[in-house]
């Protein structure tokens, strides 16, 4: 298990102004953002404006903080996201704006190059159990604290498990909240 904290992920602005992206992780290390296989970032989003196209990439987003985004997709279809929204998938090369609810955002960023890699996302919260016995987990913590197979992890550190088989999982402390990243590669 490799344990990323918080304190150690870059954070980067858009070109547009509109906002940042904190990345979490990304394969292979070092890849940019036409190369990667698969990225996991969060985003601070300030302003309304169209989302980069990433041709071949599958997308999932999960809202954070505030009071949520429309997508506005170029084909006329409208999602609207909230912090009780289920995590949205959607491809990543379809044209769409984001338009602000009211007010800034912080949302997660889950994406996958079609071909290699796929992923699912889950937005979990308390104490339970996640099995993977093949490709990886990747677990954000949100809010609280965890333990992680008894790794400490605080609000905003993440974990990578590769093919970790049983994972268990224990919050403590009021509230909590953790997405568990599955990733698998494609045959």
């Amino acid at each position: 298990m490799r344990i990323i904290r918080a304190a150690d992920c870059l954070v980067m602005p858009w070109k547009n102004g509109g906002g940042t992206t904190t990345e979490i992780a990304v394969a292979p290390g070092g890849a940019s953002l036409n190369d990667f296989d698969w990225r996991i970032s969060m985003a601070h989003v300030g302003q309304d404006g169209p989302f980069s196209s990433f041709p071949g990439i599958d997308r999932t987003l999960s809202v954070l903080t505030g009071a949520g985004i429309t997508l506005a997709f170029g084909d006329g279809e409208r999602m609207r996201l909230d912090r009780s929204s289920a995590p949205y998938a959607f491809a990543a090369d379809r044209a769409v704006e984001g338009l602000l609810v009211d007010g800034p955002i912080d949302d997660l960023n889950v994406m996958s190059r079609r071909g290699r890699w796929r992923h699912r996302v889950e937005r979990l919260s308390g104490a339970g159990s996640l099995d993977a016995n093949k490709g990886l987990l990747v677990l954000v913590a949100r809010k609280g604290d965890w333990q992680v197979n008894g790794a400490a992890l605080s609000a905003g550190d993440s974990a990578v498990l590769d093919a970790p088989g049983g994972v268990e999982l224990v919050a403590s402390g009021g509230e909590a909240e953790l997405y568990a990243v599955w990733l698998t590669r494609e045959a």
